[in-house]
């Protein structure tokens, strides 16, 4: 499945990125990534994936590193408003956990090609963009442990560990996307149930039916 066709229901990927040529750009850019890896691939590999020239995507991103920002900045965004939505909502904590996770999850698996670039090519940014990055890493994090933090405080879950468990939490998540297969058993939905309760019965509360 290419970065294009990643796309599960309502959601349509980079809907935002304007015009069409940067989005088409920035398409190609994530398969070029995911496919070589950011060092081994070049301009001129994401602009024929494009179907435009190596000149046209400097109309659009300076440098090849500006649109693994975009990419990266796009994705981390995304994974921020999902989980911080759950972390906002009603509910108990079990329930909010619950949510986070499946959330968290489909998108992983759903747009597992997009992800991986978004979540494994962190190193290859500049200092100023991998800083950037970092701090909405750690704005999911937080968002994470306060669910977790509510559910100790309330006796729904027993974690000695909270900062501990919410990593091993984000990191079974995270890694849906290197492993993801369309053509295996289960699909984006079910994998998300699944991890759900895998991390409900990680932190000692009960799966939610």
């Amino acid at each position: 499945m290419g970065a294009a066709q990643e796309t599960l229901g309502e959601e349509q990927p980079w809907a935002e990125v304007s015009p069409d040529a940067a989005r088409r750009l920035l398409v190609a850019a994530v398969g070029a990534f995911a496919e070589r890896g950011y060092h081994a691939t070049t301009t001129r590999d994401i602009a024929g994936r494009a179907g435009m020239s190596p000149a046209a995507l400097y109309i659009h991103y300076k440098t090849k590193e500006e649109l693994l920002h975009r990419i990266s900045r796009l994705g981390h965004d995304k994974a921020l408003t999902i989980l911080r939505t759950a972390a906002d909502s009603d509910g108990t904590a079990a329930e909010r956990l619950s949510a986070a996770v499946r959330s968290f999850v489909r998108w992983h698996a759903g747009h597992h090609t997009t992800a991986r670039v978004v979540q494994y090519e962190l190193d290859a940014l500049g200092e100023e963009h991998r800083t950037e990055i970092v701090a909405l890493r750690r704005q999911s994090d937080a968002a994470v442990r306060e669910i977790i933090n509510d559910g100790v405080r309330a006796g729904e879950f027993d974690v000695p560990d909270v900062p501990g468990t919410t990593l091993a939490v984000l990191s079974l998540c995270i890694d849906v996307a290197r492993w993801f297969n369309v053509a295996g058993r289960r699909t984006p939905d079910e994998v998300g149930a699944l991890y759900a309760d895998l991390v409900l019965r990680m932190v000692g509360a009960s799966p939610q039916k």
